[in-house]
């Protein structure tokens, strides 16, 4: 099955959480994410190591079989759990110094709106490509975002909505942060949102899911 690396990015790939996961099938009674991390950090591959040939190789996996329409949101979401379980062994290295974010994203789904599946999805995708990701939850307004820009000034900014009542509050909210601080780079998304929509109101970008932006975000920073 390849070394212990090459098995780490299958089970991310395919949502194999830990060995009790009983999806995916195929993978019943083998060790998972969680087994194959600490297995990996006991053999002595670093934490970049596992995090960039393991996890992030992983996600990029099912992310691109996503956009080509051969996965879908629940494959997302599982593969994202795996995931984040592996990365609950590599906190410790991002906080130690030894791992370094690739830099910090402030996502939010904005003022009026209550839908957090995408954000959510977004948080783990960038989580697990190596971003520190602030997530201020939904209905936030325009003065929450300023205050944790103020405070991480050299953050992106992704805003998230459902409705096409609530997306209008987006203008809002990228007029005050950018009256502030012009240089901060916002994007945008959420089902009703396009290209068109980012240029009418002044944002830096539209992504239809998390893998473009991921993607994007990694070209700008490297």
């Amino acid at each position: 099955m390849g070394n212990i690396l090459e098995q780490l990015a299958i089970c991310i790939e395919r949502g194999k959480v830990n060995k009790d996961a009983k999806f995916p099938p195929a993978l019943q009674g083998q060790d998972g994410a969680d087994e194959l991390t600490v297995k990996a950090l006991d053999q002595g591959y670093s934490a970049n190591d596992i995090l960039k040939k393991s996890l992030m190789v992983g996600m990029k996996i099912v992310g691109d079989k996503f956009g080509a329409g051969k996965a879908f949101v629940p494959d997302l979401l599982i593969a994202a759990k795996a995931m984040n379980t592996a990365m609950e062994h590599l906190k410790v290295y991002f906080e130690s110094g030894e791992l370094k974010h690739r830099g910090t994203v402030v996502i939010g789904t904005v003022s009026g709106d209550l839908h957090d599946i995408g954000k959510n999805l977004i948080r783990m995708v960038l989580k697990g490509d190596g971003w520190n990701v602030i997530d201020l939850g939904v209905d936030v307004h325009a003065d929450k975002f300023v205050e944790v820009i103020s405070e991480n000034p050299d953050c992106y900014i992704g805003l998230s909505a459902l409705l096409t009542t609530t997306m209008v509050n987006m203008k809002t909210t990228n007029d005050v942060i950018k009256s502030k601080f012009p240089n901060t780079k916002i994007y945008v998304g959420g089902a009703p949102l396009s290209q068109d929509y980012s240029d009418e109101i002044g944002t830096d970008g539209y992504f239809p899911d998390p893998y473009s932006f991921a993607q994007h975000l990694s070209a700008i920073a490297s």
